[in-house]
């Protein structure tokens, strides 16, 4: 708990004021994958490998950009450095404990960008969602990655809805905003690669699934090329009997 205050405390002076909600969240996982990181592993060297897939036969390397970006566990960010001349790191909140991890790793090219990339605010105002439009500002772009954001959008946007007033936001705020995501990365002029659990599963010790979930709010996905099973929750971490499993897939 000391360090997780720790973290809390040091992040909070360099998060703008209308981030600074989200901090508790990053915190909170930043604490849990200290303490399943044997049974994360898989599931962030699976992640590793499919960007590195994605980005071997590019013709050009001058610009990638990771959309949540997190705790950087999922990302092969050294290698990453190496190969671009310019890494951009967004997500609304960059911890300090990551901050503290870039700052000893040395890496002058790496830029980091503090953004929500829901796109609820524009629903909100009654715009249409235009989550990627910040990276027509990016120069010579030439790889994207969406870092298992797309289904937090989704358990985020659902939070946010629970605080509004009835009415005050459209009844498919969830789908429309997973679907503008998702459409605005394959509009991209540049090669992307889309990290995303799409579903979770509540599994007994016995094997049985006693509930299931689509997280992509009824949206198929698309075409992958990888996917595999991560456990987010295992045994002991939420219930002594039960593990949460969520399907990834990478395209």
């Amino acid at each position: 708990m000391l360090l997780e205050a720790l973290n809390y405390a040091a992040t909070w002076p360099q998060t703008t004021p209308e981030h600074r909600p989200f901090i508790r969240s990053s915190v909170n996982l930043w604490a849990r994958a200290a303490r399943v990181s044997r049974a994360w592993r898989d599931h962030e060297d699976n992640c590793k490998r499919a960007v590195l897939f994605k980005a071997k036969d590019l013709k050009m390397r001058r610009t990638a950009v990771i959309l949540g970006s997190g705790l950087l566990r999922d990302v092969p960010l050294e290698m990453l450095a190496r190969a671009f001349d310019t890494v951009v790191l967004v997500d609304r909140v960059h911890l300090a404990s990551v901050r503290l991890w870039l700052a000893a790793k040395k890496l002058p090219n790496v830029k980091l960008v503090e953004r929500d990339l829901s796109g609820y605010d524009d629903l909100k105002a009654g715009k249409e969602p235009e989550p990627f439009a910040f990276l027509r500002l990016v120069p010579y772009l030439d790889f994207v990655v969406s870092a298992n954001l797309v289904s937090q959008i989704g358990i985020g946007v659902a939070r946010r809805l629970e605080k509004e007033a009835p009415g005050a936001m459209p009844a498919d705020t969830v789908h429309r905003l997973i679907a503008a995501h998702l459409d605005g990365l394959k509009a991209l002029p540049c090669d992307t690669c889309l990290l995303t659990d799409i579903s979770f599963s509540v599994i007994d010790r016995n094997g049985h699934t006693h509930e299931q979930q689509d997280l992509l709010a009824g949206i198929s996905p698309p075409p992958s090329f990888a996917s595999w099973d991560w456990p987010v929750a295992p045994m002991g971490e939420e219930s002594p009997d039960y593990q949460v499993m969520h399907r990834v897939i990478a395209t």
